[in-house]
Order: C-alpha cells, then structure tokens, then sequence
C-alpha cells in the first residue's frame, strides 16, 4: 500500500512556529517515526508552500496511490482550487489538522475540500496522520 502524505504552507516550521498549536516536534521527525511504525507500508512526504505546487502533486499522485493524506493548511479554507483537484482525483484523500481547527478563529471552522474527503481529523497533534494511516488500513 503506498499513501502519500502531502503538506501545505507553514508546515515545513513545524516543531519552531506556534510551539503552543503545533507543538515542538519537526515534521520530519515523526515521519521518520511513522515510517517505522508502518514498516509493510510504502510511506512518501511532499511539502510545498505553493498552491499550484501542491495541485500538481496531487494530480501526479491521484490516480495511483492507495491513499492520500492532506493538510492543506490554510490553503483548507481559501483554495477552491485545491477542493477541485482533490474532487478531480480517483485516490481517496484524508483530510488532516494537527490543531483543533472548531476551537480557533471562526474563518478556520470552513473546509473547502473536506466535502470531497474519505473523512477529516483534527485536533490529535502530529497523531493526526497516524489516525490517518489507520483509516486507510481498516477495511470499509
């Protein structure tokens, strides 16, 4: 199974921006940690803080991956065109925050795409992709 994790705009600051929202851990870190948790799964990470960039490797990977992970950041609230690429594409596409996203500012309660999402999580840290990658192995 191979399941791409894909990143949005401020998420390469992670472990060193907003300690107290997103805590003090780098991304890289606990997707070294991720990996090693999931051995038999085939794990990849792109972050990009560009919207068009993160369009295009959604349709690259779209169309053969098993499983896609995103957390399109703040782009969640104001990308229209990420929510079409995201309805575009045939991989299913997990929605991901890291904060609780209902318990800040009232314009983060609004998700574009999580209508064309298997399903959204929010609020559980960096275990939020974790959370992730146990939907996509649970049978539906």
């Amino acid at each position: 199974m191979h399941i791409i994790i894909i990143n949005g705009p401020n998420l390469n600051l992670l472990g060193t921006r907003e300690q107290s929202v997103y805590g003090n851990r780098s991304f890289d870190n606990y997707f070294a940690e991720l990996k090693t948790e999931f051995p038999k799964l085939s794990l990849e990470y792109f972050q990009n803080n560009v919207e068009g960039e993160i369009i295009n490797k959604l349709h690259e990977c779209g169309f053969s991956n098993d499983g896609i992970i995103l957390n399109a950041g703040g782009y969640t609230h104001t990308s229209v065109a990420i929510a079409d690429a995201v309805a575009a594409i045939k991989t299913p596409v997990i929605e991901v925050h890291i904060s609780n996203v209902y318990s800040r500012e009232d314009y983060r309660h609004v998700s574009l795409m999580a209508k064309n999402c298997k399903g959204v999580i929010a609020g559980f840290g960096l275990d939020s992709y974790r959370l992730a990658i146990e939907s996509f192995l649970k049978k539906s």
